[in-house]
């Protein structure tokens, strides 16, 4: 891609990512995280209504009175992507592909972000680690990003999520906030998700495209897996073919909010052809 093409596209998706999350989800995303990192400033005499939690036991038996710690808002978190960058992202029947789709989420949590101060850094993964930001903070660090987000070309096709979970734990040392992006087409990452989610706090939105749940009737066809290049002949116009494909699917997303929902990681679910502004909100609102 020519360096004033790129531009063009950069500037595209910041002027549309920026208006939505300084319009929209700046005080959702503020509502949803702040609180997530506290820290201890001070002690007080107890009041009627405080938290029991919040007894400070120590100078309390010091003082032979109730005192409560307080805590403070911790001026900045770090906010972790984890974007899925396999070959099954370039994928899409509607106006969108998946990674168009993940692109501009990728953007928006961003500039929500660092519209609250916090750092922002990504993790681009396929069955390797393709690209690692570390956080910061500023408009050409989000930019940096949204390029990435354009213009990376993966060395691998396959997905591995457990491994880009790994890499995460071990490389960012402070408790988090990460989102994981991806369509999930990975079947072994549950133990990785609920390790994760134990010293981070994880948030799983999982793009797909309407044409991956039923096939349509077109008669034989011969489909290839992005990632592992295997082709198969499918006779689509096969009612049991289509229902079994069908089946496959329903249990495939149901399994996998079984998992988050097991490992306490909030889940929403995009489609490509959806607005993914409502699914964003209502996953801010329920935190």
């Amino acid at each position: 891609m020519e360096a004033s093409e790129l531009l063009k596209k950069v500037r595209k998706i910041e002027i549309k990512t920026r208006h939505l999350s300084k319009q929209l989800f700046a005080g959702e995303y503020h509502s949803a995280f702040k609180g997530r990192g506290m820290t201890f400033s001070e002690v007080r005499e107890y009041q009627y209504g405080d938290p029991i939690r919040d007894i400070d036991w120590n100078v309390t038996a010091r003082f032979n009175h109730p005192y409560v710690k307080v805590f403070e808002e911790e001026r900045e978190l770090t906010v972790m992507l984890l974007v899925d960058v396999s070959a099954s992202r370039l994928f899409g029947t509607s106006n969108n592909l998946k990674k168009d789709i993940i692109t501009e989420l990728a953007a928006v949590l961003s500039f929500s972000a660092i519209q609250n101060n916090d750092k922002i850094g990504v993790i681009f993964f396929s069955n390797k680690i393709e690209k690692f930001i570390p956080p910061k903070k500023g408009r050409s660090h989000i930019l940096r990003i949204i390029r990435e987000l354009i213009e990376l070309k993966p060395e691998n096709k396959e997905t591995n999520i457990s491994e880009a979970l790994a890499y995460f734990t071990n490389v960012i040392k402070k408790k988090c906030t990460a989102f994981i992006i991806s369509d999930f087409m990975d079947n072994d990452y549950e133990d990785a998700i609920k390790i994760a989610n134990k010293k981070h706090d994880l948030i799983a939105l999982k793009i797909y495209d309407q044409r991956e749940s039923q096939l349509p009737s077109i008669g034989l066809v011969k489909l290839k897996d992005a990632e592992t290049g295997e082709l198969k002949w499918i006779d689509t116009s096969s009612k049991r073919v289509r229902n079994a494909y069908m089946d496959w699917w329903k249990k495939t997303s149901l399994k996998q909010k079984e998992i988050f929902n097991k490992s306490g990681v909030d889940f929403a679910s995009i489609s490509t052809d959806e607005d993914y502004v409502k699914p964003l909100i209502n996953i801010f609102k329920k935190r």
